[in-house]
């Protein structure tokens, strides 16, 4: 098989340089790491499969975003052995020097508001972005975003309306 590129990227780079973004987005999504390996694993697959053509770089992000959180709401849909985190491990306290360490908070959060959070703080992504990625109206993903800042002022012990 030749070699395919992906926004002049081998299918090696792509790998290399998104698996990261995949694996934290599916992680926080699942809050399960054999279940997010699993979702990590088919994102790729599709990837290599279905060989997209793609304009850019964040066009390829996206798509793997995309791709990524549709398989963690297959998986979530498909299994009902779900166990909530927080029954297997304590939660931990946020520490001062973990403050740029946003983990623990997001693992705190609803499905929704840390889906939209993550994208926007830790990927980076604007609003138009998380609700092209998402699948949800702008207006919807600026709400979920704001929620999502309440929430987190809460748990970090902040001011809160």
């Amino acid at each position: 098989m030749g070699s395919r590129l992906y926004a002049g990227l081998s299918y090696e780079q792509v790998v290399h340089r998104y698996a990261q973004n995949v694996s934290s987005a599916c992680l926080m999504r699942l809050q399960n790491w054999a279940d997010a390996e699993d979702c990590f694993q088919n994102t790729f697959l599709k990837l290599y499969k279905s060989s997209p053509d793609f304009h850019s770089e964040s066009h390829l992000k996206a798509w793997l975003l995309r791709v990524a959180i549709n398989e963690c709401k297959n998986c979530i849909r498909d299994s009902r052995r779900q166990i909530p985190l927080d029954t297997i491990v304590d939660k931990p306290a946020p520490s001062a020097e973990d403050d740029v360490d946003l983990s623990w908070a997001l693992m705190q959060l609803e499905g929704d508001y840390r889906e939209v959070v993550y994208l926007h703080y830790v990927e980076r992504m604007k609003v138009r972005e998380i609700a092209d990625v998402l699948g949800k109206n702008p207006n919807t993903v600026k709400t979920l975003l704001h929620r999502g800042r309440e929430k987190l002022k809460r748990i970090y012990g902040g001011e809160s309306r």
